[in-house]
């Protein structure tokens, strides 16, 4: 749980924590210490009220008149609250709940409570002759002293609650561009990390941060400019290979055609031209024309992989049609649904040899592996781009499959024009899926 946590909740929890911690923890010594700190207060006045007794039954000792000195003595007391004398036999006071009033309003009940104020009171007793007549009553006034305890509570919390929004308040701002650094690096290194490099991190938050992302943006740099290099390189192999493919189909098709040409007309002229007598050797020149054939045929498919030589006559579309239709003569149970844009006609240069090559090869490994019952081709311009998706339902591919040398011929002329590739397993199909710039 912890590590989901954002970096503010993990800021603001610790604190938090620590003040409510702080708070409990000043309740708990109040109600720990308060009650013996009260007792410790009132113990002179208490040591006073028994003094008085004292010195009240020697006066009566010594008196003439004891009950005369008695009731002067009571009369003398007045209305005091804290020592007061009564007469035995007389009904005790019933003993009122504490309640303190203060210019901040009435002290709450539950404080009062939470402190656990214990019986403060004492009773010492008064004799005449021997004889119990009455007891001096001993009743403090705790409500200074309570007064000063919810003040202090009230000065702990409201500091408290104080120090916590200030350290949130700090913790915010601080946070904030600590955050704002971190997710612009995080977002500039996600961009590298799908190719694009043209775009830098804003410098921002914390001079650590700041170097990262200046850091960040050199490195993005140089893989600019070995990006670049590398698709330069790309291109000029990729143009290699089709110069070279090029020149090997003009050879083929100026050379070797015409030998073969020239060896199935020499055999039909010699077949047609024997004599019954030698028509033994008949099959075996017949054998021979339908290897030149044969050899023809193949001469024309070497050709067709080597080089599209009508795509300059035909054009892409029609190209791409063509080559649909010879799939399809060579597997007459599969199912075509296609989508060619006319558009396509309108490149030209490398681009038109790589969306070609593609569909070529995406469409040679559905014939060849995939044993597919269907297949969809779509080539079409896209603003500016240009998709080329090839999906089939076949038996698809192990996860974490490497791929074969026409994939990766595939994906290296889509990077040589700085296109993306996509080879995956979705929805139970296999699909072959680039996107291509216009412009490339």
């Amino acid at each position: 749980m912890w590590n989901n946590l954002s970096l503010r909740m993990r800021l603001f929890l610790p604190l938090g924590t620590m003040f409510a911690a702080a708070l409990v923890l000043g309740a708990i010594s109040l109600q720990v210490f308060a009650p013996h700190q009260l007792t410790e207060e009132i113990e002179p006045a208490s040591r006073s009220a028994r003094v008085v007794a004292a010195a009240l039954n020697s006066a009566l000792l010594t008196s003439a008149d004891p009950q005369q000195t008695l009731d002067a003595f009571a009369k003398s007391l007045g209305t005091s609250e804290a020592i007061r004398f009564r007469y035995s036999g007389t009904a005790k006071p019933a003993h009122a709940p504490v309640e303190v009033r203060t210019p901040l309003g009435r002290v709450p009940s539950w404080f009062v409570d939470l402190l656990g104020v214990p019986e403060l009171g004492a009773s010492f007793p008064v004799t005449v002759e021997g004889k119990q007549v009455g007891n001096i009553e001993f009743s403090p006034d705790i409500s200074a002293d309570l007064y000063e305890k919810w003040i202090g509570f009230l000065a702990l919390v409201s500091s408290g609650i104080a120090l916590m929004l200030l350290t949130g308040i700090i913790a915010y701002f601080t946070a904030g561009p600590v955050l704002e650094g971190l997710r612009s690096l995080s977002e500039g290194l996600t961009r590298m990390q799908m190719g694009d490099y043209e775009h830098l991190i804003a410098a921002s938050g914390p001079p650590e941060i700041r170097r990262s992302s200046e850091g960040a943006n050199e490195l993005a740099r140089q893989l600019g400019r070995l990006s670049q290099d590398n698709r330069i390189l790309l291109r000029k192999i990729v143009s290699l290979q089709d110069d070279e493919r090029r020149d090997m189909a003009r050879e083929l098709h100026d050379e070797l055609g015409p030998l073969l040409f020239g060896i199935r007309a020499n055999a039909v002229a010699l077949l047609d031209g024997m004599a019954p007598e030698t028509s033994t050797i008949g099959p075996s020149v017949q054998g021979v024309i339908e290897s030149v054939e044969a050899l023809q045929q193949a001469n024309r498919r070497i050709l067709d992989r080597l080089r599209p030589l009508y795509i300059q006559e035909l054009g892409l579309e029609k190209s791409i049609e063509t080559l649909l239709q010879n799939a399809l003569s060579q597997a007459p149970d599969l199912k075509l649904k296609s989508r060619i844009d006319p558009g396509l006609s309108q490149i030209d240069g490398l681009l038109t040899q790589t969306v070609y090559r593609v569909i070529q090869e995406a469409v040679t490994n559905i014939l060849r592996h995939a044993r597919a019952s269907s297949m969809r081709v779509e080539a079409a311009i896209e603003g500016p781009q240009v998709l080329v998706e090839i999906s089939d339902d076949g038996v698809g591919f192990q996860p974490g499959q490497s791929f074969g040398r026409g994939l990766t011929g595939m994906h290296e002329r889509v990077r040589a024009l700085s296109g993306t590739f996509e080879f995956q397993r979705e929805a139970g199909r296999t699909c072959v899926r680039c996107r291509l710039p216009v412009g490339a």
